[in-house]
């Protein structure tokens, strides 16, 4: 699945945490045992941040090689794989009538506890003033013309700045947020 051709940021939808949890339901029951932990992350994981119409999840496994026998069971749940140059991870996107609406990252169960992108939800629900900050430099990207497949490194400077606040906060190392080969 290629990236869309352009990109939406919406405010926040009070349903996002339902379309998650939904999610989460009928991936563990279409996975029993693969998954160890399983979150809603990304920006429609935290309340009131305008975000990209898509539910980002990120699971934890024990062996990435494990999602193997389970790929028919998240295909059925419109779970595809998908390479967009991270390394560190299996990704499955989901598009519900054509329109990404779902990605999951599954990630090994060693490196779960440090995963920036866990470590970046949390503090923005903790500091509604750096989340007011992102979600006004989404809109600014959007509308200077950034494209879709520039987007993510569009935001890439103040993402780093804030995770690396973050991870300060809980004594941990900076580690870059930019992960895409």
């Amino acid at each position: 699945m290629s990236e869309p051709s352009s990109i939406h940021v919406a405010d926040y939808d009070p349903d996002w945490p339902r379309q998650a949890a939904t999610a989460i339901d009928a991936l563990r029951a279409a996975a029993p045992g693969l998954f160890v932990e399983i979150e809603h992350i990304g920006s429609t994981a935290v309340p009131g941040l305008a975000a990209k119409p898509v539910i980002d999840l990120m699971a934890a496994v024990h062996d990435l090689t494990h999602a193997r026998p389970h790929q028919a069971a998240l295909a059925g749940l419109g779970f595809h794989p998908h390479d967009n140059g991270m390394t560190d991870r299996l990704l499955y996107v989901r598009a519900d009538s054509g329109v990404r609406s779902h990605v999951l990252h599954m990630v090994s169960l060693e490196s779960w506890p440090t995963r920036n992108q866990r470590i970046f939800r949390d503090y923005l629900r903790a500091h509604p003033e750096d989340a007011a900050r992102y979600a006004q430099l989404k809109r600014v990207i959007i509308v200077v013309g950034t494209t879709s497949g520039e987007y993510a490194r569009a935001k890439t400077t103040l993402v780093q700045e804030l995770t690396d606040r973050a991870r300060a906060q809980l004594g941990l190392p900076s580690e870059p947020v930019w992960e895409k080969r």
